[in-house]
């Protein structure tokens, strides 16, 4: 595997090893991962050149949930969410000394400045994009007026008030719509939740709102996977499957970590693996009683064993991850911030793409 490191001026390099079967993995996927951990405030993008896994870091300001749908990608930030489009006639050109590096290159198409809503996940439905604005505990849809558009709350809370009273957090779509949410706690006053977070986690189902489990420990990324319900009880380091119509839940597999970011392939599972730095948040939970140390990484596991196969283990520079996405089908993506020039040079338009660069610029020999 390639080093990578943040860019310069950052405080600490972001370094990375592999474990087990996992670059094995990668080699067969025929996909790439979209990592967040706004710890370190990175994007990574995990990729497979044919030889070897290959790690991409791109800088952004606290990113946090993360989305793909077809060609479009969505990035909550701590201030904005950003929408991204793959423009592919543009992707084997971006590297003009090494064509064909990449197979994708996810532009920055729109901003939606919604300020510090705190917003978790972030999921495509039939009807476009859903946030969770984990600070008003609410489900919102976005905006060119306002900013965010509250669309539901948790039927225990009584008002829609930047007080984190629940701690909402994941969303689940199932069938193109929202079907089921997690939150920290049933809590309705300013962050409530915390005083139980070992034990007060649910799932709800949306929009009724029925509590289909309780118990959990600061639960996460709900998922909805080949016909049932996965949810990580992250606080426990376990990966749940839960029957909707029962409640009951069966413990997949148990990981070194406190768990958040969840994505499915198949029969495998990639899980976020988080260490925990924040002691008043985060003290007191089970994980870290059943784990001397906890460790930081994408975990690869066999759903129908639960066993760990390999895992993608970040040594230094990150410790908290928050959403494990995978992009199908892409090899070696390419994602840009703002801050890149490039995305000042390309154009994209329905029927054609350009580059804006010296080498492409007719010279202009007219006069008069």
């Amino acid at each position: 595997m390639t080093p990578s490191e943040i860019p310069p001026g950052a405080d600490r390099p972001v370094s990375c090893e592999i474990l087990g079967d996992f670059a094995g993995w990668m080699a067969q996927a025929n996909g790439s991962l979209a990592i967040t951990t706004y710890q370190a405030g990175k994007v990574v993008i995990v990729g497979w050149d044919g030889r070897q896994v290959n790690v991409l870091l791109r800088h952004f300001d606290k990113p946090m949930g993360l989305a793909h749908s077809g060609r479009r990608i969505a990035l909550a930030t701590r201030h904005e969410i950003t929408l991204f489009a793959d423009a592919p006639l543009l992707a084997h050109d971006y590297l003009e000394n090494q064509r064909g590096t990449y197979d994708a290159l996810y532009l920055p198409r729109v901003s939606y400045w919604t300020g510090d809503l705190n917003v978790h996940d972030v999921a495509y439905a039939d009807d476009g994009l859903w946030v969770v604005a984990t600070r008003f505990c609410c489900l919102a849809r976005l905006s060119d007026e306002y900013s965010f558009v509250p669309v539901w709350r948790p039927p225990f809370l009584t008002d829609t008030v930047p007080e984190d009273r629940c701690h909402l957090n994941g969303l689940a779509v199932v069938d193109g719509k929202p079907a089921f949410v997690t939150a920290l706690g049933t809590t309705d006053v300013v962050g409530g939740w915390r005083a139980d977070k070992a034990t007060g986690g649910i799932v709800m189902r949306y929009p009724d709102g029925e509590i289909i489990t309780r118990g959990l420990a600061m639960p996460h990324s709900p998922r909805w996977h080949d016909g049932r319900l996965w949810v990580l009880n992250s606080g426990g380091g376990e990966l749940w499957r839960i029957d909707p119509a029962t409640g009951h839940h069966d413990v997949v597999c148990a990981l070194p970590g406190y768990l958040r970011g969840l994505a499915f392939v198949g029969h495998y599972a990639l899980i976020g693996m988080c260490q925990i730095r924040e002691k008043h948040i985060f003290g007191g939970l089970p994980v870290q009683t059943r784990h001397p140390m906890l460790h930081c990484g994408v975990a690869l596991i066999d759903t129908r064993t639960g066993l760990e196969l390999g895992r993608l283990a970040f040594t230094t520079g990150a410790q908290e991850l928050f959403e494990v996405a995978f992009l199908p089908g892409l090899r070696r993506p390419m994602l840009l911030n703002r801050d890149k020039p490039a995305t000042r040079d390309a154009f994209t338009a329905p029927d054609f793409s350009y580059w804006l660069r010296p080498s492409n610029i007719i010279e202009d020999r007219t006069h008069g």
